[in-house]
This record gives structure tokens, sequence and C-alpha cells, in this order.
């Protein structure tokens, strides 16, 4: 679950009595599976559905969760859990449950069958309790609908010797199923969406009621681990430089790193020439007199808008930024060397759980399983002989958790509330367009403030999880002063989510649009066109590129 970083989950509880562990089978929704286990108190760790037997030695889960995947268990090279699997879990005396696909793969596994179902289900679906008394819906629950959220087209149609159906869909399918002595339990949909109304408290039920485990992790655990893996992995006199951002997910890194080492730590501030309006000059103040971290501001705006000078592609961008900010952090590194005698090995950065899982497979989707949605600089735009190596102590981590994480430690909560910003900055914020071109920059910036401002100023910016303002590199005709006139469009986007990996699109009253568009267009020269996004994610993702 990581390289050279630092885990985000506290190792010594991989052992415990209350480990739930999730077999990732390349579905979107695994790490749902994983956060809504967390939010319920207790530790989940989400490895390869298909990774060795032997990477799992030490782990005694409670429970074991199948995730859901866009496989047939039929088709050829579907994945599958490691040989010896299931006598590992009853080694351990742990419960599984299979979800979607997992409960498919568990009934072929043992000796059930899986057929293309006639009628497939995707979507909202009713589903209605068959059995008197059930493990996962309790007593008396025979007929209790309840709404789900199906994507299937395979069906199970025969159930393994001692297997029973406790709920079918409206349709017919088998929807749940259980063999409570051998420990083995099924779900047909996804209990970990919110379109699953009541699958939260089959989760509940599941984990406290069935497995017996309790509900005591806490984000402080996170917090003492992180502390004494960095002070293990760093030792006594090693120096460490922080990629530090002025996000939130830098910030509490670096804080937290320097709880652990002290004024070995080395937080470095790039203007990349990406960011946004006055953004060094905020962040340095905020670093400064509240934060009182020890950061070196470094401009190598020339660096990087000479390397993008031309560059339209967006993974282009992305890695260009990426390899830029490790050469800086290299020539930073020299520079200590030389100050203090001793080259810094490590790099400290605020990866969180979603740019892993949106740059790379989910952990433990193994490649070929689940698809590349886009790299981010601090993921997979990184270069693969980059010397330092790196530490990640909230790689695992949801940004609510992060912003818990980053209370315990006392950073203002003003700061905790900012809204997320890309680390390629600016430069996925300008679509398929060189950055470099014209006065691009500048008016994005100056577009991105009215906006923003404007969300402050109605008392909406700690209600919308994201917002910013997108140009696009066109020219669209107006007219303005009586004039024809050709300018850039402005796409404004404003979000709502819990942690960023599903969203909606704000709903702003009309007159502050329309208050917003005129300010725009009246104080932004190049721009004459101002449009509202109104796409959810999914289907679209929250940047732009």
């Amino acid at each position: 679950m990581g390289s050279a970083s630092a885990s985000s989950l506290p190792t010594s509880a991989g052992a415990g009595e209350n480990l739930v562990l999730i077999l990732d089978f390349g579905s979107q929704y695994t790490q749902l599976i994983t956060r809504r286990v967390r939010q319920l108190g207790v530790l989940s760790l989400c490895v390869s559905g298909t990774a060795p037997l032997s990477s799992l030695t030490g782990l005694r889960p409670r429970a074991v969760i199948l995730s859901g995947g866009p496989h047939s268990v039929h088709a050829s090279g579907a994945p599958s859990f490691p040989e010896g699997f299931l006598d590992f879990a009853a080694e351990a005396g742990a419960h599984v449950l299979g979800v979607c696909y997992g409960m498919q793969l568990l009934v072929q596994s043992l000796g059930g069958a899986v057929e293309a179902g006639e009628r497939q289900e995707y979507g909202d679906m009713e589903v209605e309790t068959t059995a008197t008394s059930s493990a996962l819906y309790g007593e008396n629950g025979v007929g209790n609908r309840q709404s789900v959220w199906m994507s299937h087209g395979d069906e199970v149609v025969r159930l393994p010797q001692g297997f029973e159906v406790v709920a079918r869909s409206v349709q017919g399918a088998i929807a749940a199923i259980e063999h409570r002595e051998k420990r083995f339990y099924g779900l047909q949909y996804h209990p970990e969406v919110t379109h699953s109304t009541q699958g939260k408290e089959t989760l509940r039920r599941f984990l406290f009621d069935v497995c017996g485990i309790k509900a005591d992790w806490k984000i402080q655990d996170v917090l003492d681990e992180e502390i004494k893996n960095i002070k293990s992995m760093v030792g006594t006199d090693e120096h460490v430089i922080c990629a530090l951002s002025g996000g939130v997910d830098s910030t509490v890194a670096a804080t937290l790193v320097h709880n652990a080492i002290g004024d070995r730590l080395h937080c470095v501030f790039v203007d990349n020439g990406l960011l946004r309006y006055k953004e060094k000059e905020r962040v340095m103040s905020t670093f400064n007199s509240d934060l009182h971290l020890p950061v070196t501001c470094i401009d190598a705006s020339e660096q990087f808008l000479s390397k993008l000078k031309g560059v339209k592609d967006p993974e282009m961008k992305r890695k260009i930024v990426g390899k830029e900010f490790i050469a800086v952090f290299d020539e930073f590194a020299h520079m200590l060397e030389q100050q203090t005698g001793k080259r810094p090995e490590y790099l400290v950065q605020g990866t969180l759980y979603p740019d892993v899982i949106e740059s790379c497979p989910p952990p433990g989707s193994g490649m070929t399983h689940s698809h590349t949605i886009k790299s981010h600089h601090n993921v997979g735009g990184l270069p693969e002989d980059m010397k330092l190596k790196l530490i990640e102590p909230l790689k695992l981590l949801f940004k609510d958790e992060v912003r818990k994480l980053g209370s315990i430690l006392n950073i203002p909560e003003s700061f905790l509330k900012r809204h997320p910003f890309p680390g390629p900055g600016l430069a996925v914020r300008i679509p398929s367009g060189d950055v470099t071109e014209g006065n691009a920059l500048e008016v994005l910036r100056q577009a991105d403030e009215i906006y923003v401002q404007a969300i402050r100023d109605a008392g909406l910016y700690d209600t919308i999880w994201q917002a910013f303002a997108v140009l696009l590199p066109v020219e669209t005709v107006g007219v303005q002063g009586d004039q024809r006139t050709y300018g850039y469009p402005v796409i404004l986007k404003a979000i709502t989510s819990e942690d960023g990996m599903t969203a909606d699109w704000y709903y702003f009253e009309r007159k502050f649009l329309a208050d917003v568009s005129n300010r725009i267009c009246n104080n932004v020269r190049g721009v004459n066109r101002v449009c509202l996004e109104i796409t959810s994610k999914p289907p679209a993702t929250v940047e732009w590129e």
C-alpha cells in the first residue's frame, strides 16, 4: 500500500482484533467501502484482490470485504483472490462479505453457479427481504423493501451448499445470501453508495452484530502512528524537504512531519508561475504568522513557463510540472547539503487517497483491473529517476480526515477550510491550451479572484467544497462598448462533496450568477462570455484536465 512513503494507517493495528481487510477487484466504489468502514470507527486496509497470500502475512482480520469490479467471473483473466485465501480467512476466524462481483466470485469459488442474467440490473432497484431471520437484515424482516444501487449483468443462479437466499430484487435476482456457519455473506448490490438507502446500516450490522467488531479506530491513532513511523524512517540526523503548496494537504503533512523531526524539516514553497491571484503573498503570510513553519520561497516561474511553452496536451503539462518541481527540490537539496554537510534523502508530499485513485489503479486494483483517470503531478507525474524518497503521510486518507488531523495539530480552522487547488495549478484550468500564450494566465487569475471573492462575500465559501474559474483558449464573438469583440469564455465551477470522490454542482441563485458574470465581463479585459458548469462527478472530474 505504498512504496517508500509512510503508511497512513496504524500498522500496529494491522494484527489487531478489529481490522477489516478489503480486497479490491477494480470497482470504482472500492474507496467508498474503505471510507464507510472508517466512518463507522473501524480500521480498514485496502489491498489488491490478486495480491499474493504472503502479502497478508501477520494480518488477522475480523472481517474481509470482497469489492465489486468491472469484469465477469467468466471472462478470461478475470481477477480472483489468491490461492489459499479462503483457508487464510477461516484460520483468522474472519467473516467474508462479497459485494457485487465479490459475491459472484465467492459463489463460483465455492461451487455455485453464475450466469449472464436475462435482465441486467443497473442503477436504483428495490430489493425485498425473503428470510424470517437474517444476519444482515435482522429478525422478522420478510417483505421489507429497500432501495439499493445495482450494477451487474451476471447473476447467481445456483448457491453453494449451505447458503441461504435472504433477499431478492423486485425482478427476482438473488440480492443477498448467507452461510452463517461458514461466516460467508454476499450482497449483489453496493451498500457503500448513498443511493443504497439502508446500505450503511447493513454495513453497520455486518461489522458490529455479525463480526463483533468494536469501533475503536480514531484519527488520533493516525497521528500517533505516523509520527512514530516518520521518526523510525528518518532517524535522528536526516534532513527532509517538504513540498509546501499552500493547500490544506501539504500544510497538514508538513506540520505532522515538523512535529516528528523538528527543524530538520525544510519546507519549500515554489512559485511556478501557475498560482492564483496574489497566492504567494497570502500563503507566505499565513505560514509566517499563523503556522510558524520554516519555509523557503523559491521563484521558479520562468523555469516552469519556459518548459510549458507550446504544450497543450494535459498529461504532458502535468508531467512537465511534476518533473520541474523535482528539479527545484533537487537543487534545493544540493544547497542544503552545502550548508549542513548532509544531503536530504526524503521529500514530503501531501498526497491524498483520491490523488492516488485517479492517477493510477486504486491501491491493489492490479493495473489491469481499473483505468487511469489522469496523472497528478505528485503521483503519476513524478519522474521515474527521482532521487528523493517520498514520505506521504496522508496517502490513504480522504480530505475530511485530513482536516480532522489538521485540527488535532492546531492548524487554524480558516486555513483548513481552504478549497483544494491542483498541484499543476492554473496549467490544468486552461484546457488543451498553451498557458504561455497571450495574457491567458493573468486573465484567468483575475476572473477566478472575482468569482471566489463573490462566493466569500455571499457567505457560501464554507458550504461549497470547491469553486474556481476555467478559461477556454478559444475566441468568441461579443459586443462591448458598442464594438465587436473577440474574447475568452470563462467557465464557473462550484461543487458540493463529502470527500471529492463524487460531487454535485452547487445551485446558485440567479442574481448571484448575473452579478458575477457582469463583474467579470466589466473588469477583466479579454473576457466577453461567462458560463456555468452543471455536471456532476461522475461523469466529469472536478478539474477540467
